[in-house]
């Protein structure tokens, strides 16, 4: 048997493939809190896509590949077959886009549909890791040890189904922060439950090792990472949330309201509960079009 040795660069691989699996899951909860509350089909679908690019893309397949550059066997160089791992990076997208649509995008029976969520999304995220290791190319063979692999398994579905419930119940900062700290140790745990389960028999005469190196690929993929981080970060900013959308429909109302009064001869202050001008008053502020200057759309309830 080859020696193995999983972290050749130290604490970086390590490190950064849990930074980013952090970083991925921070994003992907937050994009399905904004499809919690979006209620156009559109912006739906738009924050589910956003959510698995997130999520699978990001917080699972990139994080995957990062962690396989600080592996190493003795004695042979490593390759990858660059079909193999765009087929892994589509199959966590898919496996993870399915799972979110079938947790996220109905009413009925929810304790269900996160099981079968996470069981697809979960089995999905294990076939990406085995299929990513199915492209390396070295000199000899590789064997697993079923044990270890039916628990990297078991740790894909439970991570998947818990990630799942997370996306259905957190919705504050803080809690969203917690859940994507605990999702990243969730994906690490099982990325390398997996690559315990690997053994290396060498073997020099299967000829030159084919294919593209580790770094090779690092480049476009880091670039891809880098340009969907942005594009996610600018699209959660700029997207209007719930408060901003509460504060114009009301906004609306009372622009509606202030043109409407002059033809039922009613006081724009009277439609809102407020004294006639008849009436006398402590002076306050000095009024805008839309009540008092130091008024806000949370104000609106009765007076």
């Amino acid at each position: 048997m080859a020696e193995i040795h999983h972290f050749d660069h130290g604490w970086i691989t390590p490190a950064v493939s849990y930074l980013l699996s952090v970083l991925g899951s921070l994003l992907g909860l937050t994009a399905a809190v904004r499809l919690r509350g979006s209620t156009r089909s559109g912006e739906r679908i738009w924050w589910l896509i956003l959510a698995t690019v997130a999520i699978g893309a990001t917080g699972i397949w990139s994080m995957h590949f990062v962690a396989m550059t600080g592996f190493k066997v003795d004695g042979t160089p490593i390759r990858y077959d660059v079909g193999l791992t765009v087929a892994s990076a589509v199959i966590a997208f898919v496996a993870v886009g399915a799972g979110l649509a079938i947790a996220l995008l109905g009413t009925a029976a929810q304790q269900v549909r996160i099981l079968a969520g996470g069981l697809l999304a979960g089995l999905g995220v294990a076939a990406m890791h085995y299929t990513g290791m199915a492209a390396m190319r070295l000199h000899g063979e590789i064997h697993y040890a079923g044990g270890e692999v039916v628990l990297s398994i078991a740790i894909a579905v439970v991570a998947a189904t818990v990630a799942l419930w997370l996306a259905l119940v957190v919705h504050r900062p803080l809690a969203i922060a917690g859940s994507a700290l605990l999702m990243g140790v969730a994906v690490n745990g099982m990325h390398f439950t997996g690559m315990l389960a690997m053994s290396v028999t060498r073997d020099t005469g299967f000829g030159s090792v084919s294919g593209a190196n580790a770094t090779t690929m690092l480049i476009p993929i880091g670039a891809a990472v880098l340009f969907a981080v942005i594009g996610m970060g600018y699209s959660l900013m700029a997207a209007p949330n719930e408060d901003d959308r509460a504060a114009a429909e009301y906004l609306a109302s009372r622009l509606e309201a202030r043109e409407q009064a002059p033809a039922t001869g009613v006081q724009p202050g009277q439609l809102w509960g407020q004294r006639p001008p008849s009436q006398p008053a402590d002076p306050g502020p000095r009024r805008s079009a839309l009540g008092n200057g130091d008024w806000t759309y949370r104000d609106r309830g009765p007076q």
